[in-house]
């Protein structure tokens, strides 16, 4: 990637922890840097876009779902307090279905590879991946220096 095309992306990640919002605004621009940056590590044709981002898209809200939605409750239930005076039988309970919500996240993300091979080719979903976790990294950087 070109250093005019990464430095626009670094000066709103940075404008994006500069101010307090909600988290939903949060959200949203962090998923409108997200939807950049991927699009210029991808490098997506016009035809390639219009049919990677419905399958991208779909693909993130159900992630979303996932990890919020059914962890949210699983660390309810994850404090100290709970964890020790929970019985074998209910941390057995438990822990079964933390696996299986990975097994299907596991499939979902299995799911998207194979709804994006026709569409964008192998090549490209192995950068996606690599943009994902670039991004990803490169978030949680800011966030803690926005922290300091």
């Amino acid at each position: 990637m070109t250093l005019k095309k990464f430095l626009p992306i670094v000066f709103l990640l940075i404008s994006t922890f500069s101010f307090a919002q909600p988290s939903d605004e949060k959200r949203e621009q962090i998923k409108q840097l997200k939807v950049a940056f991927i699009t210029t590590e991808l490098d997506l044709s016009k035809d390639e876009a219009e049919k990677f981002w419905p399958i991208y898209n779909t693909f993130e809200e159900k992630q979303f779902e996932m990890r919020h939605e059914k962890m949210r409750s699983f660390k309810k239930r994850m404090d100290k307090e709970s964890v020790d005076k929970m019985s074998e039988k209910e941390a057995a309970a438990l822990l079964a279905q933390m696996e299986d919500n990975e097994e299907k996240m596991l499939q979902l993300r299995k799911k998207l590879s194979s709804d994006l091979r026709p569409v964008i080719g192998s090549v490209k979903i192995l950068k996606l991946r690599k943009a994902e976790d670039d991004f990803n990294r490169k978030l949680i950087k800011q966030i803690k220096e926005s922290k300091k």
